[in-house]
């Protein structure tokens, strides 16, 4: 196809893309209000030997880091989190909320609670994060000061919209929807390819020019000059009747 048939297609049926684009924006932004908004906090702790210029320890802490992050997930430390905020919640559901990303680049965990109410989510985060600091400054004191691990919180964000993104959904559901009106329309023009209608039509199929066109039978009949009506004479005196 040439780009003067795409325009034409488009043209043609360029409304169905506008219709599904609509339909689909509409649906996604209806499906994001009916969702339960979900807030998010998160917490970065720091890991840091007592001796940084060690490369033997710093390469021990990358390796402690999922230990860490499998402390924090124990119900011994989550239960005391729940205790603590009096959350109705299992230490499984709880955990369930909570989300650890250990960064070997830097030493760092970062904890991103998810919650329905945005004050629960940030202080779970919070108070998890003391619960492991003080639990691991416990844990130092049977350990040689020269071998021991600093774990400090470095930074805390206030609790932001996790989800939905409904501004978001609902252009991803526009674009959908105008891609899914697109595959449609040309769908259509495939089935339709092998029928002609138009003098345009065979010009496209045979590649020539059309000069004339031999009208159809109901063309001519409508178009014909009408025959006189046969009158009836008098057999008496030869008058019309």
């Amino acid at each position: 196809m040439q780009l003067k048939d795409y325009a034409r297609v488009l043209l043609k049926r360029g409304w169905i893309i506008l219709v599904l684009a609509i339909l689909t924006a509409g649906s996604a932004y209806v499906f994001s209000k009916l969702q339960t908004p979900i807030f998010k906090s998160t917490v970065t702790l720091s890991t840091v030997p007592s001796r940084p210029s060690d490369y033997g320890q710093t390469l021990a802490i990358k390796n402690l880091l999922r230990l860490y992050v499998q402390q924090m997930q124990s119900p011994m430390l989550t239960q005391q989190v729940i205790d603590q905020l009096q959350l109705d919640v299992t230490p499984q559901k709880f955990v369930s909320q909570i989300y650890f990303n250990a960064d070997e680049s830097n030493l760092t965990i970062t904890l991103e609670a998810r919650h329905p109410l945005p004050e629960v989510a940030a202080k779970m985060a919070r108070t998890l994060a003391e619960v492991f600091v003080a639990y691991h400054n416990q844990q130092n004191l049977q350990i040689d000061q020269r071998d021991r691990v600093l774990v400090n919180i470095i930074n805390a964000t206030s609790p932001d919209l996790f989800s939905p993104r409904t501004l978001i959904n609902t252009l991803a559901g526009a674009v959908l929807g105008a891609l899914l009106g697109l595959v449609l329309i040309f769908v259509l023009e495939w089935l339709e390819s092998d029928i002609i209608r138009t003098t345009e039509d065979l010009e496209r199929v045979i590649g020539v020019t059309v000069l004339a066109a031999i009208p159809s039978i109901a063309e001519r009949a409508s178009t014909s000059t009408p025959r006189p009506r046969a009158q009836k004479l008098c057999p008496h005196c030869g008058n019309p009747i």
